[in-house]
């Protein structure tokens, strides 16, 4: 029996004058054959204490509120004294819910279990959606992936019974379009263990990409630590129209604010422009936030969402938000700290790239700038589909270019991909014929899944180290991201220009003013692209994919082979000595820009997730070696060799040298990976000294028990030579506010003190002294 999982339409809202029960409406029960008692148990979710604390807050305030600061201070753990100063304190947080992806669930579970509490506090699920490879096709893949992963399947699922955790099986879709058909309603609060989390802002939710360690806190009922957001505004006139779409606001913003513009901020949409976009549309936006270190992003409530809303089943939660509309839209008179104003009657379809997602090109001028900068014209394969653009009406207006393509006999030139954003997607797109357009135009349907956007991808048709350019309606284009291939060229647009690129064969292709030549010679330009918003005869929920929980899972067993090479059982990290950290070698200095996907590399990696030892040997083997500019090659200083980075790591912490690594600007953007912290605590790291640091990341190294130290002066990464020696002072009298100092000694026997800001509240200063945020949680059982 088909089951369709609707948590907010399972949820009691208690609201005025008392409690009003939600159902999911008859007419959606019967299509989806839903089963209710599959149904998670009733929850609640309180509009009343959302407006109680925003009320408490502006009396403090004393000032209007934006949307961001409603829902965030909403959902504050003590609104009467909690301290609020944008950019500067830390909030305590109660939210609402949790949702893991299972390359990160592995390691959620594994600390949750290692705190020793017996059943998650909020509602939390995990979803299968980053273990499946794409090589074939989606049926084939899916089997594929279920077969050998099946052993990290069955402990998910297994420790999810166990703990209470809702378990979307391998094939239900991708974490971010499941939250948005399900868990995401304006107001709510959500925490998500992968970075593309604010995907949920299309919905007026407030959702936030964390680590592994986050999550577990949140799941045993600790409030939650975020610092006060600032918030950009991004004020949006005119409307959406032709061949210009919602991807391409996101385009635009992330060129003007680049890849680290939005760090430790909320990037808050608004004004009339805003509903001239459909509720999955304003959800690409927010998705595509993370590319620019955003701490989330957000749209208003409007009529958009109530749309997507009851079309999903969830029609008496609209009725709720029109009658809290107040709360879910912005204070007229609110101030952002930076504000951005676009006019999107002047906005014109814009790509990407190549090597990072913040390199915004017109694509009427991206042809010219490949010309010149030497990066391939020809299109090799385009893929659509993903977290970022993979709803209906992304779906429908691809569609419709291949459909006018196959109408004049063509069929596409370059290699053509389409990834469904879920089974539902996936189901309701075959229904609807738009699959089998794609399939006719030459295009392959892959499973729900993650696939290529993640580095799970089969590519066969270069070699590695083979120039190419391939074009994805994705979210981020780093460095062999996608297909493990450093010279691929990857750009990101949208998938209504993805399609036409593919049709065409080439980049420098403008569907705007150029033609395609038919087989039988006849020229013709494609009209711009079409698509409904949303399914007229209503989605179709495909295959039963959610396992739910027991009641009582406390008898069950979760076990993890000792002999496993994909799962492991954490032990403690090991306490701070007491003193400061003396004699530190630089493992490596590193040089340029350093992802979470450098640190810790995806795609073939993702198998050794649930394994710390194991996937610690790809501790940043992608970071670029200052001292010879080459990746994964390093000096061992006790023997004069080279070798890998992990194996020199291993060797120093083997021989009880412990070490620090040196980085640049914006270290640890991307991914919210906590493996990236992990890795390097595992190995013998005890700091990480750079320029500055992405949010996400900055808070996984803390929470693992390293020291997140930034320069003061920027230019002193300068004075690092890579065979330094360095000490760490001030850890005895380690404060708030206070900055450490580095003795770095050089071989020639100088010696350089440098000035090393940290951004350590008190509650993180007791994890570095315990050794890990769990470790602390332990000790205050």
């Amino acid at each position: 029996m088909a089951t369709y999982c609707l948590t907010v339409a399972r949820l009691q809202l208690a609201l005025g004058h008392g409690a009003r029960r939600l159902h999911v409406s008859a007419a959606y029960r019967a299509k989806a054959q839903v089963s209710m008692s599959r149904f998670e148990p009733t929850s609640y979710v309180n509009y009343d204490k959302l407006r109680s604390n925003v009320d408490i807050v502006k009396k403090r305030l004393n000032r209007p509120l934006t949307l961001s600061e409603k829902i965030v201070y909403g959902h504050l753990d003590d609104p009467h004294n909690q301290d609020i100063d944008r950019g500067r304190t830390y909030l305590r947080l109660r939210p609402d819910r949790v949702a893991m992806q299972d390359a990160t669930a592995q390691m959620a579970m594994l600390q949750f279990i290692s705190s020793g509490l017996p059943r998650v506090a909020v509602p939390s699920t995990i979803h299968c959606d980053h273990l499946i490879e794409a090589q074939i096709g989606g049926e084939k893949d899916l089997a594929r992936a279920k077969d050998i992963n099946q052993e990290v399947y069955n402990f998910l699922s297994s420790a999810g019974a166990k703990y209470g955790v809702g378990f979307w099986k391998p094939g239900s879709g991708i974490i971010h379009q499941i939250i948005l058909e399900n868990y995401a309603y304006p107001g709510v609060m959500l925490i998500g263990t992968d970075s593309h989390t604010p995907n949920g802002g299309g919905l007026g939710s407030i959702c936030i990409g964390v680590g592994g360690a986050d999550a577990v806190d949140v799941m045993a009922g600790i409030p939650w630590e975020l610092k006060c957001p600032n918030v950009i505004g991004v004020k949006l006139t005119g409307s959406l129209s032709g061949w210009t779409s919602p991807k391409d606001i996101i385009l635009k913003v992330a060129g003007i604010l680049t890849v680290k513009g939005g760090t430790g901020a909320i990037v808050e949409y608004h004004g009339p422009g805003v509903d001239s976009i459909s509720c999955t549309g304003m959800a690409t936006i927010c998705n595509m936030g993370a590319e620019i270190g955003a701490t989330t992003s957000v749209f208003p409530y409007n009529h958009r969402m109530k749309k997507y809303l009851e079309s999903t089943g969830r029609g008496e939660i609209s009725a709720l938000a029109d009658d809290n509309a107040d709360l879910i839209v912005p204070d007229e008179g609110c101030e952002y700290d930076q504000l951005i104003e676009l006019n999107l009657d002047e906005l014109k379809p814009h790509i990407n790239g190549p090597f990072t997602p913040d390199w915004a090109h017109p694509v009427a001028k991206i042809g010219a700038t490949a010309q010149e900068k030497g990066w391939p014209l020809e299109v090799k394969v385009g893929l659509i589909g993903s977290c970022t653009n993979s709803s209906y009406e992304d779906m429908g207006r691809s569609a419709s270019l291949a459909k006018q393509a196959l109408d004049k006999g063509m069929k596409c030139k370059a290699q053509f991909t389409v990834t469904p954003g879920s089974e539902q997607i996936r189901a309701t797109i075959e229904r609807d014929g738009y699959s089998k357009i794609f399939h006719d135009v030459g295009g392959i349907v892959l499973a729900n899944a993650c696939g290529p956007c993640i580095g799970q991808w089969d590519r066969r048709d270069v070699k590695k180290g083979e120039k190419n350019t391939i074009v994805t309606s994705f979210n981020r284009n780093f460095t062999a991201r996608n297909d493990a291939n450093p010279a691929t060229h990857a750009f990101v647009t949208s998938p209504e220009i993805v399609t036409a690129l593919a049709i065409a064969g080439t980049l420098d292709f403008n569907p705007e003013t150029d033609y395609l030549t038919a087989p039988n010679g006849e020229k013709f330009k494609l009209e711009p692209p079409f698509g409904d918003e949303l399914p007229a005869k209503g989605f179709d929920p495909g295959e039963d994919t959610y396992q739910h929980p027991p009641a009582e899972g406390g008898a069950l067993r979760v076990d993890v082979s000792p002999t496993s090479n994909r799962l492991q059982l954490l032990e403690p990290f090991d306490k701070w000595s007491g003193k400061d950290l003396e004699n530190m070698q630089v493992l490596i200095k590193v040089k340029g820009k350093c992802t979470t996907d450098h640190i810790s590399a995806a795609g073939p990696w993702l198998k050794f997730r649930g394994h710390l030892d194991n996937i610690s040997n790809n501790m940043l083997i992608g970071a670029v070696n200052s001292e010879n500019d080459a990746v994964n090659k390093i000096k061992n200083r006790l023997n004069g060799q080279y070798g890998g980075v992990p194996d020199v790591a291993r060797d120093y912490k083997a021989n009880g040298v412990s070490w620090v690594v040196v980085g640049d600007d914006n270290y640890g953007e991307g991914s919210s990976r906590e493996h990236a912290a992990l890795e390097p605590r595992h190995l013998g790291g005890r700091a990480i000294i750079v320029k500055s640091f992405a949010r996400i990341h900055e808070t996984n190294l803390k929470k693992q028990g390293l020291l997140p130290l930034t320069f003061n002066n920027p230019s002193d990464y300068d004075k690092i030579c890579p065979d330094d020696k360095i000490t760490i002072k001030g850890l005895t009298t380690f404060v708030p506010g206070k900055p450490l100092s580095a003795v770095v000694k050089h071989a020639d026997g100088s010696e350089d003190t440098l000035v090393l800001n940290h951004t350590f509240n008190e509650t993180q200063i007791e994890w570095f002294k315990a050794g890990s945020a769990l470790n602390r949680m332990k000790e205050l059982q």
